[in-house]
């Protein structure tokens, strides 16, 4: 059989969907070496994402979340021959009939927090009701992802199939000793004692609540651990550096962007924990990544979080900063807690594997494929 990948985005970014695009494609790979796979890569992006000899890179113009991509892609693809065609980022071409299509949702905030959307990333997600009736089959990759599916958007339950991600394989434990050298070599200036966190900073991930709680571990408990961020800059950023100002929080906030990732590897690694307070995540990978490297990990108890985490980390309600600054004091003083919590993520992050992931998608391509080309069901979107 042919499968189509769309990777266009791999170009654009290789954080969230386009780190979960190259893991799949390269899992996909070590996996299967009798189908034929079309790897839809940019143009400006020359090189292959696998050198195989049944994977083969096509080159796309269209670039992707652009205004005029729904017109030209379709264009593009009539030299694409394939059985089925995945769209790892949520919207396939709508205005096309010649595939059988699969896509995976990662998570529906923009319907759960449309207020927090750019007017370019609404025009965007604005499809996404199209989306669901134009597949065969929609991926997620949770339960609380796929509840949401169901209840937001109206899509059966048949149609869906949950498909746990996994952590990079580069992620593992090492000594602690050993990362913080590394670290601060390669980022001068950060402390021995920090709690990281790894995301885009954007108002869903509840940052706010964390600088609160992270103030009254300073003036309640004297504790002198500092905060790292690491993640790309999202909308309403600047509320954010306000308020740490206001808060005289400054000096022990470190920001450091998007890193590498065998920096952020020694930063998981160097990190006393890692919270993600999140109001909502389809999946939730940092913290799972924290755990394949033995970090402790607190993060809220809502959406994914739970099913990722399970008792491997501390849970917390996201709408109580009190609560936060009490699970973060007991990681970071309860040494016995602590390495309680680090030996449980690292049994609860080798139940997930990519292998495993990439098995469950090729199924769900075979089963697709067996479909006739042609789908069109409306369903009713929830109100």
């Amino acid at each position: 059989m042919r499968f189509a990948i769309d990777a266009r985005l791999v170009y654009y970014t290789q954080a969230g969907i386009g780190q979960y695009t190259i893991r799949l494609i390269r899992a996909l790979a070590a996996l299967n070496q009798e189908d034929q796979f079309l790897i839809l890569q940019s143009r400006k992006h020359p090189d292959p994402i696998v050198r195989q000899h049944n994977f083969r890179r096509i080159g796309l113009w269209t670039p992707s979340h652009n205004r005029f991509e729904q017109f030209f892609l379709p264009l593009e693809l009539l030299r694409v021959d394939a059985d089925v065609l995945h769209s790892p980022d949520f919207i396939p071409p709508l205005y096309c009939r010649r595939f059988r299509f699969v896509i995976t949702i990662h998570d529906l905030h923009f319907l759960i927090y449309p207020k927090f959307l750019t007017e370019e990333s609404a025009r965007y997600y604005g499809q996404i009701d199209r989306a669901v009736q134009h597949a065969h089959h929609i991926i997620v990759p949770s339960e609380a992802t796929k509840q949401d599916t169901i209840n937001l958007l109206g899509v059966p339950e048949s149609k869906i199939t949950v498909i746990s991600e996994a952590a990079n394989p580069l992620f593992r434990p090492i000594p602690r000793r050993e990362a913080l050298a590394k670290v601060q070599a390669r980022f001068p200036g950060l402390p021995s004692d920090f709690i990281l966190f790894v995301g885009t900073l954007e108002p869903r991930k509840n940052l706010p609540t964390l600088l609160r709680a992270y103030q009254h571990l300073r003036e309640a408990y004297r504790l002198d651990a500092e905060l790292v961020f690491v993640g790309r800059r999202g909308w309403l950023v600047d509320d954010l550096f306000h308020q740490i100002d206001e808060m005289g929080l400054r000096d022990y906030c470190h920001f450091l962007g998007r890193v590498a990732d065998e920096d952020l590897l020694y930063l998981l690694n160097a990190a006393r924990c890692l919270t993600l307070p999140a109001h909502y995540e389809g999946f939730g990978l940092p913290p799972l990544e924290a755990m394949a490297c033995g970090t402790p990990v607190v993060v809220s108890n809502v959406a994914s979080l739970p099913e990722v985490v399970g008792d491997a980390g501390l849970l917390v309600d996201p709408n109580n900063w009190e609560e936060l600054a009490v699970a973060l004091w007991r990681v970071l003083t309860d040494e016995q807690l602590a390495n309680e919590l680090r030996q449980k993520g690292l049994q609860r992050a080798s139940l997930f594997s990519w292998e495993r992931a990439a098995q469950e998608t090729l199924a769900v391509y075979r089963q697709v494929a067996a479909q006739p080309v042609t789908q069109s069901k409306a369903y009713r979107v929830q109100a």
